[in-house]
């Protein structure tokens, strides 16, 4: 069997976790670390690397591994922050970890693997894996707070099968705790990440450095009531998210929440906390790892957004090769551009992309 593991080295406390724990597994352990976007922030003082890859490269040393840098910062614009800028443009909320995912981080690492002679492939994700048949599915992470099964299921099977996820079955205190027992203090202490990684504050902000015109181009638009009544003006479909609250810069005596973002008219539709809530949405882009199952189980549940809890629903296909959830709870604020990610149990079966909900009140019972 070839002991030879490829591992996502990010310079955090989980993927250094990960390379320790597959060295003492008797693993010939070899690092991978993906350069996609540089951030100021990221530059000591005189650096010509950001601080995340001078850890990897750092740990790599301790351990006595081989280390690997790629670097994808053109692709990576080019794909994952043209797409981050069109769904924002377009009045949809984009997943740019998902899409990271499947086009760049399981992608790249399979590409190294082949090329390094690893047979198999490692990161630090919260997530486990089941053999059913043929079929690899992801399960839920022990650590409910820190499970990452929503965002990988894009990942294709074939990619899967050469996967292994060592913090799976461990809380992050107990990774912690792992790395501090064998005086790996550094990376024991590392503070979280848990934004878009190539966003160092407001995405806004993000959106105005990347396109220099937007804010002036799409300034102008109107808040509307669900009547089509105007309320005021905004600063562009862009600039708002479904279910947004705060940061709205209109005062209109009671709170106000973003219903529906229209970019071609670049109007914004406003109502109450209730009119988010619905029991019916619109998904397209589906992914399966067992179709017939997501269409038959009377345990399937769906979550639309990553820390949502699973919510029981039916499925169904219609004509236009959108799907039609159903849910048995009511759900708020359904985000088009998000992902719908269904389980049975802890078992991913498949995810979506919410899709625009025009025309949900048709099927209505």
């Amino acid at each position: 069997m070839n002991r030879r593991i490829l591992v996502a080295m990010s310079g955090g406390t989980d993927s250094s976790a990960v390379c320790l724990m597959l060295q003492e597994q008797g693993y010939e352990v070899v690092g991978m670390t993906m350069r996609v976007w540089d951030l100021p922030r990221q530059f000591q003082d005189g650096a010509t690397e950001p601080d995340f890859i001078c850890r990897a490269k750092t740990l790599a040393d301790r351990l006595g591994i081989e280390h690997h840098v790629v670097d994808v910062r053109e692709a990576f614009k080019a794909s994952i922050v043209q797409y981050f800028i069109e769904e924002y443009t377009s009045g949809r909320t984009p997943n740019p970890c998902v899409m990271c995912n499947r086009d760049f981080k399981f992608r790249l690492m399979e590409e190294q693997a082949d090329r390094l002679g690893c047979g198999q492939m490692a990161t630090g994700h919260y997530v486990k894996t089941e053999r059913r048949g043929d079929d690899i599915y992801l399960l839920m992470g022990d650590d409910v707070g820190k499970d990452q099964s929503y965002f990988l299921w894009r990942v294709p099977q074939t990619t899967l099968r050469r996967c292994v996820f060592p913090l799976g079955g461990m809380l992050k205190a107990d990774v912690r705790r792992y790395l501090a027992e064998r005086r790996f203090d550094e990376p024991a202490r590392l503070a979280e990440s848990m934004e878009v990684c190539f966003v160092e504050a407001d995405y806004r902000d993000f959106l105005k450095a990347q396109c220099p015109d937007l804010a002036e181009r799409v300034a102008g638009g109107w808040f509307t009531d669900a009547t089509g009544r105007r309320l005021g003006q905004h600063a562009g479909v862009p600039f708002y998210t479904v279910g947004q609250r705060k940061g709205l810069g209109i005062a209109l005596g009671h709170p106000a929440y973003v219903l529906r973002l229209n970019a071609e008219r670049n109007t914004i539709v406003l109502g109450d906390a209730k009119d988010l809530e619905t029991r019916l949405l619109f998904v397209e882009d589906a992914l399966w790892v067992n179709e017939q199952e997501a269409l038959l189980s009377d345990e399937l549940t769906v979550r639309i957004r990553y820390h949502s809890h699973p919510v029981p629903c039916r499925i169904s296909r219609l004509d236009d090769g959108r799907w039609l959830v159903k849910t048995t709870e009511t759900v708020s604020a359904v985000t088009p551009g998000q992902t719908a990610a269904f389980y049975v149990g802890k078992r991913l079966l498949g995810g979506a992309v919410i899709a625009s909900q025009k025309g949900i009140g048709a099927w209505k019972d």
